[in-house]
């Protein structure tokens, strides 16, 4: 395939640099570079700009709200938002359950959430992973029982990101204990403001609360919200991780990491010199340079081989593998730089506009919190060893 952007694409690429530098809030641009944390607000407010550019969900199809870009334009967007300090948007909704809607669901799904994803009238989160069903996804235990017109839903699920704000959750259930495990799973849109519900905080390694537990009791979910077929949820489960794992790689987020840690390895200094001089140091960004290099040409390798609408199958596997072991050497070379300023830090220091006295270096905090956060990549969505077995039984047959 050709490397080079066309001349329509390099075109298209000035579009997007214009807009990001016009709309894009100087404020949440701040925030994203800095490493510090976002609100919900911030995220919806980036996501109505979005919406009114008509931007937002760039895998729809043009009926339902979507924008019809090329794959190459989509990696376009995706590496220059990242560049430019854009926040990443939440995939729940517009990257997730809503391809699994628009591919699987019924009209009248499509007509009702849809909209409420465009609008962040809705704000989803994944009830996938449980205690004892992670990367064996296959393996989990949440029933759910039709009585008459609903599902009585009873079980638990874990590691919910951003649960404390989702009003709707769709989650993987089963409903059929008399066949194979895979077969017994069904896709369910759920209203987490359902009575017996109930969310309970996880509090991670760099003291956030981005991760839940989510409670089932006697959960009464109508029928209506049953995506597709009973019992066939695993296919679209399937459907759907390919899309999580694909954006695990994570390309533009690791250039724009890769480009901040150059910069930060230039102010540190090592022997009276600056860090990145230093033949080991040097040695280090370079190989996870090469890395990240061969990794987005496999990317546009694998979106230019899926132009014509279909949807990665193993091939997300390897990029979710090699795309988040670099984004991880990229955290662990940002930390050495920093070194022993890293730990410990103030919670407040996460905040852009904290003005309290700084107990660590002012960039040791954030990049020390990313770094924790970040050991997590290479076991949600299923983990890389998971990842690896897929890629031997599929492409290499083994």
């Amino acid at each position: 395939m050709n490397m080079n952007y066309t001349a329509g694409e390099l075109a298209f690429r000035d579009e997007v640099r214009a807009f990001l530098e016009e709309k894009l809030p100087a404020d949440i641009a701040a925030k994203v570079n800095g490493f510090r944390r976002l609100s919900k607000e911030d995220h919806l407010r980036w996501q109505k700009i979005l919406c009114k550019q008509g931007w937002y969900a760039t895998h729809w199809p043009e009926e339902y709200g979507g924008v019809k870009w090329t794959p190459v334009q989509k990696h376009i967007w995706d590496e220059e938002s990242c560049r430019y300090g854009a926040p990443r948007s939440i995939p729940f909704g517009v990257n997730m359950v809503a391809p699994v809607i628009i591919r699987f669901g019924n009209e009248e799904q499509k007509q009702k959430y849809l909209p409420r994803i465009l609008s962040g009238e809705d704000w989803w989160c994944q009830g996938y992973s449980e205690p004892g069903a992670g990367s064996d996804l296959a393996s989990l235990k949440t029933r759910a029982v039709r009585e008459g017109d609903h599902y009585i839903v009873n079980g638990q699920k874990t590691w919910t990101t951003l649960g404390q704000y989702a009003n709707m959750i769709f989650c993987l259930v089963r409903t059929n204990t008399e066949v194979k495990k895979q077969e017994g799973i069904s896709f369910l849109l759920i209203d987490m403001n359902t009575p017996g519900i109930t969310v309970r905080p996880i509090i991670t390694l760099d003291g956030e609360h981005e991760v839940n537990e989510v409670f089932f009791q006697d959960v009464k979910v109508p029928v209506e919200n049953l995506v597709g077929e009973e019992d066939k949820g695993w296919t679209y489960a399937k459907f759907l991780l390919t899309y999580e794992r694909t954006g695990l790689a994570g390309i533009g987020m690791s250039k724009a990491a890769l480009s901040h840690l150059k910069q930060l390895a230039s102010r540190r200094m090592k022997n009276g010199k600056p860090l990145i001089e230093d033949p080991s140091f040097s040695q280090r960004i370079a190989r996870v340079e090469i890395d990240l290099t061969a990794a987005a040409i496999s990317n546009l390798r694998i979106i230019a081989s899926v132009e014509g609408g279909g949807v990665p199958g193993a091939e997300s596997s390897m990029l979710k593998v090699k795309g988040t072991e670099i984004r991880q050497s990229i955290n662990d070379l940002a930390r050495r730089a920093i070194g022993p300023y890293a730990l410990p830090f103030l919670e407040e220091e996460m905040e852009l506009d904290y003005d309290g006295e700084f107990l660590s270096d002012k960039d040791a905090a954030p990049l020390a919190a990313h770094y924790f956060n970040n050991r997590k990549l290479s076991i949600f969505g299923g983990s890389n060893e998971i990842q690896k077995n897929i890629v031997s039984k599929t492409i290499l047959g083994l």
